[in-house]
Order: structure tokens, then C-alpha cells, then sequence
């Protein structure tokens, strides 16, 4: 059974309390004023007491914790998703790895992981861990590709100032076994840099949590550069600016 604002599921939203597992997918955007998970505490209102809420969408390291306790009618689990845009049915129904975070550690929601684990679609790679670290899995797979894309989007344009042939390196990426070359094509969709519903408010998130909880000058001022760089290839090439002035604020464009 499936849920959401649009038509025909909106008027499933009084059965999703009967549901003993309920997917929570749902946008967390980033904005000026920072990352926002009220979406995901709205829906976890609508789930029924003594039931599995299992958040798939992207949220801080922590959040799933918070809302257990807020929420100790039910049990929370974390499960980050892992899709494309382009591709996502086909991603969520072969999935590469299901991973399943415990909000606490105790018997009930090992119990309850492996209850979720077996109805879901199975993957080459299952793992139980605390729902931070599975938070924390999450961002890692999204910036590890932001700062890929960011890499060899630089690495682009010193081979055109140097005279080099972009394609020709491509090639060689392509057969390197060592390198992850799928955002090895700086030339992408309708621009340049990690754009998209994901990369760009993942980021900001990320490095404004860094910053927090870390705040090493080397630390802050990378993530920073890299946030820098990608801005400037995403409003040069204007690849995703309404997203850009989402996350950043109208001003963004205009520095």
C-alpha cells in the first residue's frame, strides 16, 4: 500500500497506521536556514502504535535516534536508499546493498531489522548497524560522488589548458580498474558539476555538520573549496539554478 499527496494515494493515508512496516521516503530539503526533517517527523506520525518505521530518506547522522525517542510508540529503523534519478525503479528493486540502522541497540530492534530485511528486495551485501553509522553510510556514498565530480571536473579543465584531449583520458579512466570513473564526464546532462535533487543539499548539509561537530581549518576549508568550485561550474554552465537558490539563497548567483 502506498501513500502520497498526489492522486489516487492520497486517500491511503488513514490505512498507513494498520501497516506493521511503513518505507518512509519522503523530501528533506536544505535551505539558508539549514537542513529541515519535518517531512519525515509528519510521517512518522501517521504510523501505528507498536509498528516499523523505516526511513529511507537522506537525513543528519543522529536524526534517526532523536526520533526514536520522540516516538517510543514505535520502532525506527534507518535503511538509506541507493538511487539514480534516472534509473530509480530499476535501483530500488535491485538494490547493491541493504543496509538497516538501529536507532537502539537491543533485541527488539534486531528483531525488527531482520523483519524488514527479509521483505525487501535481497541484495549481493546486507549489513546491521547503528542507524548513525547507516546515516553516515548514506552521505558517504552521495559526497564521495559530489567530490569525484567536483575532481575531475578541475582535472577537465587542466587538460584543456595544458592542450590535452579530454576524451582520450576519459578512455583510459574507463579501463582503469582503480578508479571509479562513472562522473569521469565533466560534460554532463545540462551542464557541469553535481547537480541534481541530491548532491547539492547533501553537501551543504554535510559541510555545515562538519563544521560543527569537527571544525579543523584543513577539514572545513576542503569541503568548503570543493562546495566553492562546484557552485561556480554549476552557475557558469547554469546547470540546476532554481536548485542552487534553494539550498543557498537567491544571493548565491549574483557573488
Amino acid at each position: 500500500m502506498r501513500y502520497a499527496l498526489e492522486e489516487p494515494y492520497r486517500q491511503n493515508k488513514e490505512k498507513i497506521k494498520d501497516c506493521d512496516i511503513v518505507l518512509i521516503a519522503v523530501p528533506t530539503p536544505t535551505t539558508p536556514k539549514g537542513f529541515d526533517s519535518s517531512i519525515v517527523a509528519e510521517a512518522l506520525s501517521l504510523v501505528g502504535d507498536g509498528h516499523i518505521a523505516v526511513i529511507k530518506s537522506t537525513i543528519l547522522p543522529g536524526t534517526t535516534e532523536r526520533f526514536q525517542k520522540e516516538n517510543p510508540n514505535i520502532t525506527i529503523l534507518y535503511a538509506p536508499e541507493f538511487l539514480s534519478e534516472a534509473t530509480a525503479a530499476h535501483d530500488a528493486a535491485h538494490p547493491f546493498s541493504n543496509i538497516m540502522g538501529l536507532s537502539v541497540d537491543d533485541e527488539a530492534h534486531r528483531v525488527a531489522a531482520r523483519e524488514v530485511l527479509a521483505v525487501l528486495p535481497s541484495a549481493p551485501f546486507s549489513h546491521i548497524c547503528s542507524s548513525t553509522e547507516a546515516e553516515l553510510i548514506k552521505y558517504s556514498h552521495n559526497m564521495s560522488g559530489y567530490v569525484q565530480i567536483v575532481l575531475f571536473n578541475a582535472l577537465y579543465d587542466l587538460a584543456a589548458a595544458r592542450g590535452a584531449d579530454w576524451a582520450h583520458i576519459q578512455q583510459a579512466l574507463e579501463a582503469d580498474p582503480y578508479i571509479c570513473n562513472r562522473y569521469a564526464k565533466p560534460l554532463h546532462k545540462s551542464g557541469r558539476g553535481a547537480g541534481g535533487g541530491c548532491f547539492i543539499k547533501d553537501f551543504a548539509s554535510l559541510a555545515r555538520l562538519y563544521e560543527e561537530h569537527v571544525g579543523d581549518t584543513a577539514g572545513v576549508q576542503f569541503l568548503k573549496g570543493a562546495q566553492d568550485k562546484n557552485i561556480d561550474l554549476l552557475i557558469k554552465s547554469k546547470k540546476d539554478l532554481d536548485l542552487l537558490r534553494g539550498v543557498y539563497g537567491e544571493d548565491v548567483i549574483n557573488k
